[in-house]
């Protein structure tokens, strides 16, 4: 059995999500950048140039992730969308595989130079990744808070804690709107992801015509980033994070739940 077969094996039989966590500097080598596909290099080329080789760092480290798991070079990979739920457009859809078949699901944040890339065959997952020094709450707190997450943050005193507080409840109900496919579009204060619990917590979205309920946790992660998956609530598979640079190593989550263990609520 082959790398590629034992990853997708090891996936399959256990019913574990595995998180990719890495960060992009600089320009991707022109090898690299020839793995992107043609739509792939075209957005990269409109954004910013710095913004840009982010987008292309990114989504080369998707392609040679993902073909650790299929029957498929970084290259041949084929991306599609799902139609969104709410109005069957599949421009703004969940992205997919479409090429090689298979039943892998996969999802895809960053934010600055950094990325976090959530993979499974348990169902839809969602992914977010956040800044921690991306700003105050203030301005966007009541444009995505419900009003239980609002008096939450405002019974805090520290700015750092509040400044906490807003990103895990935006990275929590960012993770389950990817999850679900809809995105920003989605009512994001009818989602109740409850900051002062620590998590993994299920969330109910009953906006989204393909919601319903979501197994959501906070990741660990460095660089003063805040980063959060959500699955189907019956997942009862293994979180098991990755590294890019040493691929057949995995790192427990400290605290009460490992994260190499199902949570069960």
């Amino acid at each position: 059995m082959n790398t590629t077969e034992r990853e997708y094996r090891a996936l399959w039989d256990s019913g574990a999500t595995h998180v990719w966590q890495g960060t992009t500097h600089g320009a991707p080598p022109g090898a690299d950048l020839r793995l992107l596909s043609a739509a792939e290099r075209t957005v990269m080329r409109r954004r910013p140039p710095t913004e840009g080789l982010r987008y292309a760092g990114a989504h080369i480290a998707v392609r040679r992730v993902l073909a650790r798991y299929l029957e498929a070079p970084p290259a041949g990979i084929r991306f599609g969308t799902k139609p969104c739920p709410w109005c069957a457009d599949p421009d703004h859809g969940r992205p997919v595989v479409t090429g090689p078949p298979t039943a892998l699901d996969f999802n895809l944040s960053h934010a600055g130079p950094h990325w976090a890339l959530a993979v499974t065959t348990s169902g839809q997952v969602g992914a977010d990744v956040e800044n921690g020094r991306s700003g105050s709450p203030a301005g966007a707190a009541s444009l995505v808070m419900s009003p239980s997450e609002l008096a939450h943050l405002d019974d805090l005193l520290d700015d750092g804690a509040r400044q906490a507080a807003f990103l895990r409840c935006w990275t929590r109900k960012e993770a389950v709107v990817k999850a679900i496919g809809t995105g920003i579009t989605a009512d994001l204060k009818a989602l109740e992801v409850r900051p002062e619990h620590p998590g993994p917590l299920v969330v109910h979205d009953g906006e989204s015509a393909g919601g319903g309920d979501w197994l959501v946790q906070d990741l660990p992660s460095g660089h003063n980033l805040f980063v959060a998956l959500a699955r189907p609530a019956g997942s009862t598979g293994p979180v098991i994070l990755r590294d890019p640079h040493r691929p057949d190593a995995t790192a427990p989550q400290p605290g009460s739940h490992s994260i190499l263990e199902p949570f069960r609520s």
